[in-house]
């Protein structure tokens, strides 16, 4: 016997009766309707930026691990040599990512008050900032090359090797740069496929070109530096070409020359980045620094877990992309509301993908190591090291996106200040790694701690609703 519930049946309910039984059915919320909570109206713009972020962000690092891998078939010195050179040229230029994190919120933004000829300005002084900025890097790595290479703890056998890849490399700078400023600008106009077709491009013609020039031309480590240099440079010119000619007209953007003046807003921006990730390279150079003392094959062991690490870490970035353009965006159209919305689904986003990366990452560790190195002694330093490059994830999720979300604020000046403290509290654990003879595993602890610290910072004022209510009182001040 079934009885009847007196409760109204609901839509999207699945009803389970008791046979036999006097008591209710049970009501089960049905497949579609949980899905439909699960779905937010965000997640459509949120996977259109995202997606193609995730395409072009990813296939950087994943060129830099193919570039390990070919190098790392030359043995542990050159291998040695590229971890200690990506240290240093992600401090010479990723302190320059404010030509990207600066240019996305001021065009986005811009974008939303409906003022395309201000987005068009704020393109041509990040170009300007990027060619003088480039120009100055180029002359500083080339003249004190030796100086830095032994302030990373280059010596003996490796010192050779890093010098002439560095030497070959830095002769891209001005070309990494502009790949940059351009990458930020089309963010700024929500679109995430055109840098994401060009950064695939001219990455396809790195990784052709490596094993050419390093192998059959017999160049080794010097030809995996000319790859690199080769294909940012058509990288460079695609996006110079694009924004100045063939699209300039669509995206508004009126060709002249910024003043001094004019930069000024974007140099404050540029200060307040520079400070942010100076400190953040400047922590994960200190990193490789401590692993290169620790030892060749620590330090070769470091590379390998480094490159890892960041390329799945640059997969959570690119909702952090999403995050810039989208809550610019909103508070353009003096929407602060919506904005905080967008922000917390795009949190959800990150743990969930973060979460995903890490269980799948843990599941290749016996696969991946020998994939980059045959050296038995390298292999085992990397396994021994795993485990932090796989759970830390999930905490990389949340704080890539925060990242985003502060940047799409604008508060950069509070990014700052954050990442300065997170990088004293891993420095104090670096620093210690040497004389307490922690190894390796020591060096990733520290790594743990920037990350760990971060999360701190970012979550308080979001978790307090601070940072959309100032962003509200701007508006209204505005």
């Amino acid at each position: 016997m079934v009885l009847r519930c007196p409760v109204p049946s609901v839509a999207g309910v699945l009803v389970v009766p008791f046979i036999g039984s006097t008591r209710c059915p049970i009501r089960f919320p049905s497949p579609s309707s949980v899905l439909g909570r699960l779905r937010s109206p965000h997640d459509r713009d949120i996977l259109h930026l995202a997606v193609p972020a995730l395409a072009g962000l990813a296939s950087d690092p994943l060129a830099s691990l193919v570039d390990t891998a070919f190098v790392g078939q030359l043995g542990r010195v050159p291998l040695a040599a590229l971890g200690i050179n990506a240290s240093i040229f992600s401090m010479a230029f990723l302190v320059f990512n404010f030509l990207a994190y600066g240019t996305t919120p001021r065009v986005g933004r811009a974008i939303g008050e409906g003022d395309r000829t201000e987005a068009g300005r704020v393109v041509l002084r990040a170009f300007l900032l990027a060619v003088l900025a480039g120009i100055v890097a180029l002359a500083l790595l080339q003249l004190l090359a030796v100086p830095i290479l032994r302030l990373m703890g280059a010596s003996g056998e490796v010192m050779g090797p890093a010098l002439t890849y560095l030497r070959i490399r830095a002769l891209a700078g001005p070309a990494l740069l502009l790949i940059t400023a351009g990458n930020g600008a089309f963010r700024g106009y929500q679109d995430t496929r055109t840098p994401m077709w060009i950064t695939v491009g001219f990455n396809i013609v790195n990784v052709t070109l490596d094993p050419i020039l390093i192998f059959w031309a017999g160049w080794g480590i010097a030809g995996a530096a000319a790859a690199t240099a080769i294909a940012q440079w058509i990288g460079a010119l695609l996006f110079v070409g694009l924004l100045l000619g063939r699209r300039r007209e669509e995206l508004g953007i009126e060709l002249e020359i910024p003043s001094l003046r004019s930069l000024t807003p974007f140099l404050t921006i540029g200060r307040d980045l520079f400070l942010r990730t100076a400190t953040l390279v400047g922590t994960m150079g200190l990193a490789t620094a401590v692993a290169a003392r620790v030892g060749v094959t620590a330090v070769a062991a470091h590379q390998v877990a480094n490159q890892l690490w960041l390329f799945l870490a640059l997969v959570v970035d690119a909702l952090a992309v999403a995050g810039q353009a989208l809550v610019s965006k909103h508070l353009g159209r003096d929407d602060p509301t919506t904005a905080r919305t967008v922000a917390n689904r795009l949190l959800q986003w990150g743990l969930g993908v973060g979460v995903a990366l890490g269980i799948g990452f843990a599941l290749l560790q016996p696969f991946l190591p020998p994939f980059f190195t045959d050296d038995a002694a390298t292999i085992s330093a990397v396994l021994g090291i795993f485990g932090f490059v796989a759970w830390l994830q999930p905490l990389n999720g949340l704080v890539f996106v925060w990242d985003g979300i502060y940047m799409g604020t604008e508060k950069f000046g509070y990014l700052a200040k954050a990442m300065i403290a997170s990088a004293a509290a891993a420095a104090t654990v670096l620093v210690l790694v040497k004389p307490m003879g922690w190894g390796l595993e020591g060096v990733w602890w520290g790594i743990t701690t920037l990350m760990g610290v971060r999360l701190v910072t970012l979550a308080v004022p979001h978790i307090r609703k601070q940072l959309f209510r100032e962003a509200a009182e701007e508006v209204v001040e505005g």
